[in-house]
């Protein structure tokens, strides 16, 4: 089994190219995206021919929350169907796409801030298969997870980020993936199918926006001190981090783009982020 220690013996990385991986943030939203042709998972599936291909795909994924940071080593990660209560056939996707222990040893030597634990015990969740299978469905590029250490706040993670920056020039797609707006407490189920956000969290969702584009990382970072909105909007931080995460990879001359700039539910917004 490849250690990170073998990886920083060997003499072998993905090689740099002479351009730069973009950085996406995912609006991922229900489950059921994964299965339905909407106009979010078209919009998936247009964004990954408006892209490079990717030598491989690193998801921060919302549903992989951890003590402490892992990611998959394992040659072929497995579908995991974190969710219930939805259709059959979405528990009988199955999305094979190959894993890859070389760049999970790779991408732990580069993180020195903690100890990234190479894990053989988790898989795809459906924060990354339910995007990623509309993007390449062909299923040949690998795709990793990286999970969010629970214990950790907000800018230790866009810290983290930052040290992983290295892997977009050698043609690794990293995504986050969760939603900027998300509070299923306050969601109004009658309106799931209706694109339509509540007052307040389509307040938030433009601060986000305006915040991002003005490369306003602290405020981002702090997102306590933004009002009640912004708890409202972050009941808990799982499906916000993966944002940070991405921002954290952003570079002084990226540009930023948005798509899928709408809400449903009334407290869930499916806005996400082209960086570069």
């Amino acid at each position: 089994m490849l250690t990170t220690q073998d990886f920083r013996n060997f003499n072998q990385t993905l090689p740099i190219l002479n351009y730069t991986m973009p950085v996406l943030f995912i609006g991922h939203g229900s489950p059921m995206n994964g299965i339905e042709y909407n106009e979010f998972s078209e919009r998936w599936k247009k964004m990954a021919t408006e892209i490079p291909i990717p030598t491989a795909v690193i998801v921060v994924s919302a549903h992989w929350y951890t003590k402490g940071t892992h990611i998959t080593a394992m040659e072929y990660p497995e579908t995991i169907h974190d969710f219930g209560g939805f259709p059959k056939e979405l528990f009988a996707v199955h999305y094979p796409a190959p894993g890859s222990p070389f760049l999970a040893a790779e991408a732990a030597s580069l993180v020195h801030s903690t100890s990234v634990h190479l894990a053989h015990d988790w898989g795809l969740d459906h924060g990354t298969w339910t995007v990623v299978r509309h993007m390449y469905p062909e299923a040949k590029i690998p795709v990793l997870q990286l999970s969010i250490d629970y214990t950790k706040a907000a800018d230790y993670h866009y810290d983290l980020a930052k040290e992983l920056s290295a892997l977009r020039k050698k043609g690794v797609l990293i995504m986050g993936s969760g939603n900027m707006v998300h509070n299923l407490r306050l969601m109004s189920w009658d309106m799931i199918k209706i694109e339509r956000g509540f007052d307040w969290a389509n307040e938030m969702n433009t601060n986000f926006k305006n915040l991002i584009v003005n490369q306003e990382h602290k405020q981002l970072i702090n997102y306590k001190s933004l009002g009640k909105e912004a708890l409202m909007a972050i009941p808990t931080p799982e499906h916000y981090l993966p944002l940070i995460y991405s921002l954290g990879l952003q570079e002084k001359n990226d540009s930023i783009s948005f798509f899928n700039d709408k809400a449903v539910g009334g407290s869930l917004t499916m806005t996400s982020v082209k960086i570069g």
